[in-house]
């Protein structure tokens, strides 16, 4: 028998759809050979017939047979979408995605091996006695492929859930016991700490009175600093107002040491001649300023 490629199952489903499309195309065109028989009984009953006739009965039939035609089409391939929606339902139920390659419809050496495996099967169905082809729908399968994978990971899944569980009762039962032990624990320090309440009010009175004693040191100390530094003060005032009045008399100094070095420069030849020049230039100036007054008009 030729082969498809697929497993035993598989391939028993393609017959079963096979041996489906082989009666309703043997239907059809039962159907299609009825519409010639009724032709010739309805129309054929006369000897001759004209152009016009054979053209009508022609056109009838013609009309007939392309109603049957597109009918058995379309049904084909309604049929054919049915098949893939069972197919892709029970693909869904174990999360696959199925794929289709539109063009190897097409593809003539695939096509003329489908039609030598249905002859095979034809000519092997012969040769067996009729047995019931009936089968059930179509249902996950139990066995092998994706469903054992999907069974080995649920189970691999349930022992890791149990032993998830186990933990966690054991970490339960040590948070019991922290907890019960830190219970006991802050019982233990709550005990110490009221025997230790009586030494600590001890420790706080000596401690009372030792800082005290520092504060007061620190004060004196505070004390004699500022001292020092008053001191300080009064001497740093006396040295800057007699550093004040060592520069007013600086000052003055040098204002009477200016005014001799003016008062003789005034006595000297240069400056003398130096004056007597700027007089008279003054007193062109003066002449020049009468004369340019004489000639301007008046307002």
């Amino acid at each position: 028998m030729a082969e498809l490629g697929l497993n035993e199952h598989h391939q028993n489903e393609v017959i079963n759809y096979m041996r489906f499309a082989r009666s309703k195309r043997g239907l059809r065109l039962k159907t299609v050979d009825s519409c010639f028989q009724d032709l010739k009984e309805s129309r054929l009953v006369e000897e001759t017939f004209t152009i016009d006739e054979v053209s009508e009965v022609l056109n009838g039939l013609q009309a007939v047979v392309h109603s049957e035609v597109e009918s058995e089409l379309i049904n084909t391939a309604y049929t054919n979408v049915l098949l893939l929606r069972q197919l892709f339902a029970q693909a869904e139920k174990w999360y696959l995605k199925l794929q289709t390659d539109i063009s190897e419809l097409e593809n003539r050496e695939l096509l003329e091996q489908v039609a030598e495996f249905e002859k095979a099967e034809i000519t092997s169905s012969n040769k067996k006695p009729i047995i019931d082809i009936t089968k059930p729908k179509l249902a996950p399968l139990n066995e092998g492929g994706t469903a054992e994978l999907l069974n080995k990971e649920i189970s691999r899944l349930q022992e890791e859930n149990e032993k998830l569980k186990s933990r966690l009762k054991t970490i339960e039962i040590q948070a019991t016991n922290a907890l019960d032990e830190k219970s006991k624990l802050e019982k233990a320090l709550r005990d110490l700490q009221l025997d230790q309440g009586n030494q600590k009010d001890f420790i706080k009175t000596q401690d009372l009175s030792n800082l005290e004693n520092t504060v007061a040191a620190l004060k004196s100390e505070f004390q004699k600093t500022l001292n020092d530094k008053t001191e300080n003060q009064k001497s740093l005032e006396e040295n800057l107002a007699t550093a004040k009045h060592d520069l007013l008399r600086v000052q003055e100094q040098l204002r009477m040491a200016e005014k001799e070095l003016e008062k003789k420069f005034q006595q000297t030849g240069a400056y003398r001649n130096m004056k007597e020049i700027l007089t008279k230039k003054n007193d062109q100036i003066k002449d020049l300023r009468k004369r340019l007054a004489q000639y301007e008009p008046e307002d």
